[in-house]
């Protein structure tokens, strides 16, 4: 199958891999922002054929893993209410609250919805008037714009029924925290494709220029992450500190302008905490006060809960590349996929289960 078939080559794979041992000379630490990446670097095995020199980061590009602790609870809280239906894309119904999760809701008699787009959850709300509907709203870049599009979609047919509680966060930001901190072992990054199709590539020249760490766009097959790792290996070694797409199939520079313009219109730009980073400036969307409406946390007043993470979990030190999985003591032991401590263990994307899936 074209652009599957042809991106896992094994002899594509063989040719790459000599220039990136031909070329690097030093130690590298090149961070992969997107969970997707680094289950990819892992299922596949492609960690093991790189050189011994590049050291594999795992970054915060993982929604569900940084969705907020108190976003959780206040799922839970919102699911567990006589009168609300709440939807949600199946990775959230496992993740731990500060006290349980969604399932356990669920199984307790709650009314949670596994949904698989957020026009199935207006749906839920137009076939059942008599019930307030709320939809997860969680996600990067990627589902804003069909997060947006649900939004304009229940303010044109009056759907007063329906909400969204909204998680919404956005990559560049989470990476300028991690390049300014005391804490960065991080040389170069590998951007998510996803990402980069919906908002373009411009938003990131500025973080390469001024951090002087090279960016390179790519996707989630074995040759795009070697062909990254290869263009990120060659700026490194070059002293070039520059922004590459090497998902030239899917991404331009200005991306996807229309997408674009649907998530202005409906969200705006606040300080937002991230599960186990903490609070990172301007890295959140909320709703615009024109469709205030449709803000959960407003009409359920939930804007008093908060929580606080479990000690034990180091997923936040994971998230910011500042450890790897194994480092935890709990990893495998008492955090596992059936017992998590954090999300990076239930997440299909989160580190912590990519590890525990294919590193044992």
């Amino acid at each position: 199958m074209k652009f599957i078939d042809e991106y896992r080559d094994a002899e594509a794979i063989k040719k790459i891999l000599p220039q990136i041992h031909a070329v690097i000379t030093q130690q590298w630490n090149i961070m992969e922002i997107c969970g997707g990446q680094t289950h990819a670097f892992l299922r596949h095995g492609i960690d093991e054929l790189l050189p011994d020199q590049i050291t594999l980061l795992h970054g915060p590009g993982c929604p569900v893993c940084v969705t907020p602790l108190q976003q959780i609870d206040k799922a839970i809280e919102l699911a567990a209410m006589e009168n609300v239906i709440l939807c949600s894309f199946g990775d959230m119904v496992r993740v731990p609250g500060s006290r349980e999760d969604l399932l356990s809701v669920k199984a307790r008699g709650g009314d949670v919805h596994i949904v698989y787009s957020p026009i199935d959850a207006l749906k839920v709300a137009e076939n059942n008037p008599a019930k307030e509907v709320v939809f997860f709203a969680i996600g990067f870049e990627t589902t804003a714009p069909a997060n947006a599009m649900v939004i304009l979609q229940a303010a044109a047919k009056k759907q007063r029924n329906f909400t969204a509680l909204c998680s919404q966060v956005v990559v560049p930001a989470a990476m300028e925290v991690i390049l300014s901190s005391p804490t960065n072992k991080v040389d170069g990054f590998l951007a998510a494709g996803h990402v980069c199709s919906v908002m373009g590539y411009h938003e990131y020249i500025p973080l390469a220029q001024k951090y002087k760490t090279p960016i390179v766009v790519t996707g989630f097959e074995p040759v795009d992450l070697l062909h990254g790792v290869l263009a990120c290996v060659r700026q490194l070694q070059g002293k070039r500190y520059e922004v590459e797409n090497q998902y030239r199939r899917s991404v331009t520079r200005a991306g996807n302008v229309s997408a674009q313009e649907m998530i202005n219109k409906v969200f705006r730009l606040v300080d937002w905490p991230w599960r186990g980073i903490g609070v990172i400036p301007r890295s959140g969307l909320v709703l615009r006060d024109d469709y205030a409406e449709f803000d959960a946390e407003k009409r359920f007043q939930l804007h008093n809960i908060s929580a606080q993470e479990s000690k034990e979990c180091i997923a936040g030190l994971i998230l910011q590349g500042v450890k790897k999985p194994p480092d935890c003591p709990q990893f495998g032991a008492v955090c596992t996929p059936d017992h998590p401590l954090g999300a990076t263990m239930v997440s299909s994307e989160g580190a912590c289960a990519a590890y525990y899936n294919y590193k044992r």
